[in-house]
């Protein structure tokens, strides 16, 4: 009987004993058994032969009016050299160049897909800003030399790769400064891309341009409500209703007496610049507190420069910012 008291014993003690060993072996296989969770395209199977690099570049001048044939470095130097400071960390500079040209890359396809004479504008609310030599060199001044060799070393490092996701380039978005998390694309434009999702970019923080307030009278404050259909009413202390945010700060919705905007609408109304922002009534006036620059989706061209300068790759920010997404090559 004391053997088999004995047995029992032991057997529950090597219970206590293996039952956690199990749990954490388990544990371990379901935090890395995601196969397909990563969304990132295995690079020996990806079929690239459809891919090829773009040679020349259609662009419309939207202030002359006219398409003209470039060269597609020439392009992406012109792009880059309009979009980021030539003074930035040379891997920033080469995301930037990556960026530009797998965005003019997807248009290039969409636009020929509808016959269009050109793939992109000159125009930056539409698609991508551009200088060509003689506005760098009116930018640049007696930099000029040295700016040109430095962006032009970025895009010829990079010349023949292109952003996909599931062998598709992607909507390559950027901006200049995030709310300290970048936005997704569902927020902000409707449309949901897996690529385009939240994520973190806490180098914005310490950007001198990361915040910024605009003060509007209450007298044109009412005069713009009104001018974008909301019907205000003589308390002040009444215009402001409830808010909803998304965890990046996005304003998602602002009822303004008693009538519903969204953040990109009140961005606008009010030349804030960014969507993520806070509204108060102080003596009369209305202050916005804003964070970030820019509609926050993808990479942000400040943080991506503060990972550069903490020693990640164009690629390490590519990645970081593009979820999911690979680099691959064409030719």
């Amino acid at each position: 009987m004391k053997n088999m008291y004995l047995i029992i014993i032991l057997a529950i003690t090597l219970t206590f004993l293996l039952l956690p060993l199990l749990a954490v072996e388990k544990d371990e296989k379901i935090s890395v058994s995601n196969p397909e969770g990563t969304g990132h395209t295995n690079s020996e199977n990806t079929n690239n032969e459809s891919l090829k690099r773009l040679n020349e570049i259609k662009l419309y001048l939207c202030d002359e009016k006219k398409t003209v044939a470039l060269e597609t470095n020439e392009y992406l130097i012109g792009v880059v050299a309009a979009e980021m400071s030539a003074e930035n960390n040379i891997e920033a500079l080469k995301a930037q160049a990556l960026a530009a040209y797998t965005y003019a890359y997807r248009k290039h396809i969409q636009n020929q897909k509808t016959n269009s004479e050109y793939d992109l504008t000159d125009d930056s609310k539409l698609d991508q800003n551009y200088l060509n030599y003689e506005q760098r060199k009116e930018k640049w001044g007696s930099n000029c030399e040295k700016y040109e060799n430095t962006i032009s070393q970025a895009v010829k490092s990079v010349a023949n790769n292109l952003i996909v996701y599931n062998n598709e380039p992607i909507l390559a978005a950027y901006h200049k400064v995030s709310a300290g998390k970048t936005e997704t694309a569902k927020n902000v434009w409707g449309s949901d891309y897996p690529y385009l999702q939240a994520e973190n970019s806490v180098g914005d923080l310490l950007c001198p341009e990361f915040y910024s307030e605009v003060v509007v009278s209450a007298e044109d404050f009412t005069k713009k409500l009104v001018d974008f259909g909301a019907s205000p009413g003589e308390n002040i202390n009444e215009y402001i209703g409830s808010k909803s945010k998304s965890d990046s700060g996005t304003v998602l919705s602002l009822e303004l007496c008693e009538k519903k905007f969204t953040g990109a609408e009140v961005r606008e109304m009010f030349g804030l610049k960014s969507a993520a922002f806070d509204i108060t009534l102080k003596e009369n006036v209305f202050i916005f507190s804003v964070s970030g620059n820019g509609h926050g989706v993808g990479m942000s061209q400040y943080g991506a420069n503060y990972m550069a300068q903490q020693g990640s790759s164009y690629k390490e920010i590519i990645t970081s910012y593009y979820r999911g997404s690979e680099i691959i090559e064409i030719k």
